[in-house]
């Protein structure tokens, strides 16, 4: 990937995910530099004209009729940090803490919002050092962009708060000398620029996408071996029948099951047992999953206007004019983010049901997928694990988008929560990672009992590296070590690249 200019080049999901692990490739260009700097004159224009600029020279929310003198304009912009910095919570994840640093830069760089070029270099200087702020992750409202969060995210530039320094957590007072730094005193427009935004919101959605993206190709794979298992019909996925039902994300499931399937020995053998036709769970495969890609597809699409916009407030357009309006709202992203929280719920609930077929006993699979019921319990109890995550993902499938709470003295009477649906779509994806990984399990013990006959040589080569980590049960055993080993194998780079290989 050629590098991407800030705040000039377009930066797409996959762009932006090389970036956070490629910092060389987010480029402060000439042009960009020109563009910031040319943005922060036109407000210290208006600051010398005595225009009336709300969040320039006036108070904020409910104050903002409260004119403030060119001379405390500076004091403003510190005070805003400070006073908003009011999250609570444990800290979000270091690496989506850089994302919003990177987003905010990006953003920052277009020359809408009047900071200095010394502010974006710092952001930019801060990531490249791995000085990353601690950021609570509760206190956002989603409505002037993510105030808190945002707050907590840039206080280590006025030299307050908390930092990643590496994998310990400090006080920013010690990063800074340790990195032979000073703290930054805000100009007018800075405080603001920096904290109104939905950076917070934006970062939660594009780590979301990126593991959502991998468990969407990892369900097709689990629920292949799943119907290996079963010995299923694979006519459900014949291409004729989603021409006439043309799903972008239908079609690309079924075909993707057809390659999944390409060379198994088991495939259509079911006819042994004469069946017509195999419950929605194995049949419907490429309905549901790929109503989850269709989620997937509109998620992604909204997340890359959004990486690529000004969303804070307010936006100066010139020396002459800055326009008070309310690109900071979260709402675009808050709702495809309940979308889409439902949407990776689904793949548990399916997943789910698929795992309740492989222990009823049918088609030539053993009770409980053990030849020795009765002294042991064989896989009884994952399906009750399995069965309490799915509960838990539809508990948090309420949307957070459908709630309003008025703020600021009702200055802002209608917020988007977003960053409510943003933690909670990256909290239903980490349970989902866990219900396949039982699904996995039972997959390839059901597999065992079709021996000699041979999956696919992909589907094959899944269930190698699965038993590299949960060997064949006979007699019960700590099968709560056996779901954590295939947890962390599912995550490894080795399996992921496995995965990679279906798409």
């Amino acid at each position: 990937m050629k590098g991407k200019i800030l705040g000039i080049d377009h930066v797409s999901l996959e762009d932006f995910l090389n970036i956070t692990h490629h910092l060389d490739r987010f480029i402060l260009s000439e042009e960009s530099k020109k563009q910031i700097e040319t943005s922060q004159q036109n407000v210290a224009k208006i600051v010398s004209s005595g225009q009336t600029v709300y969040g320039i020279n006036t108070g904020f929310g409910p104050l903002c009729d409260t004119k403030i003198s060119e001379e405390e304009t500076k004091q403003l912009q510190h005070n805003l940090l400070i006073s908003h910095a009011v999250g609570v919570g444990k800290p979000i994840k270091k690496e989506i803490a850089k994302s919003m640093l990177l987003a905010k830069a990006h953003a920052l760089s277009k020359g809408y919002s009047g900071v200095t070029l010394a502010v974006v270099e710092r952001i930019m200087l801060m990531v490249e050092k791995d000085i990353i702020p601690v950021v609570p992750e509760k206190g956002s409202v989603g409505a002037s962009g993510d105030l808190a969060p945002l707050s907590h995210l840039f206080l280590p530039l006025i030299g307050e708060g908390k930092v990643w320094d590496g994998d310990r957590i400090v006080p920013t007072k010690e990063a800074l000398t340790k990195h032979g730094l000073e703290a930054l005193n805000l100009s007018a427009k800075e405080g603001l620029g920096l904290i109104n935004g939905t950076q917070f919101i934006l970062a939660h959605a594009l780590h979301g996408l990126e593991k959502f993206d991998y468990l969407l190709n990892l369900a097709d794979v689990a629920g292949a071996l799943s119907l290996e298992a079963y010995e299923g019909n694979t006519s459900p996925f014949n291409a004729a029948l989603h021409t006439i039902r043309p799903f972008k994300g239908t079609q690309l499931v079924a075909e993707r099951m057809r390659k999944l399937l390409e060379g198994s020995e088991i495939a259509f053998s079911n006819k042994a047992y004469g069946r017509v036709q195999d419950p929605y769970s194995l049949r419907c495969i490429p309905q549901v999953h790929g109503a989850s890609r269709n989620a997937f597809f509109h998620l992604k699409e909204l997340a890359e206007i959004e990486l690529n916009s000004v969303t804070d407030n307010p936006i100066v357009v010139s020396d002459e004019e800055a326009i008070s309006g309310g690109n900071f709202h979260g709402q675009p992203l808050a709702m495809a983010l309940d979308y889409a929280t439902i949407a990776a719920s689904e793949l548990g609930n399916i997943s789910d049901r698929r795992q309740y077929l492989l222990l009823e006993g049918k088609y030539g699979l053993p009770k409980l997928l053990t030849e020795s019921s009765g002294l042991n319990s064989g896989f009884m109890i994952p399906q009750y694990t399995s069965a309490a995550l799915c509960t838990e993902n539809k508990t948090l499938c309420f949307p957070a988008s459908a709630d309003s709470i008025p703020t600021s003295l009702g200055q802002e009477d209608h917020v988007s929560m977003g960053s409510i649906s943003g933690r909670k779509f990256n909290q239903v994806l980490e349970n989902v990672e866990r219900i396949l990984a039982i699904e996995l399990m039972y997959a390839c013990q059901g597999l065992e009992f079709r021996r000699p006959k041979k999956s696919s040589p992909i589907l094959e080569e899944v269930f190698d590296a699965i038993r590299t980590v949960c060997p064949k049960l006979e007699d019960d055993r700590l099968i709560g070590n056996d779901i954590q080993n295939i947890i962390e194998l599912i995550q490894s780079k080795d399996f992921k690249q496995i995965v990679a290989k279906t798409v």
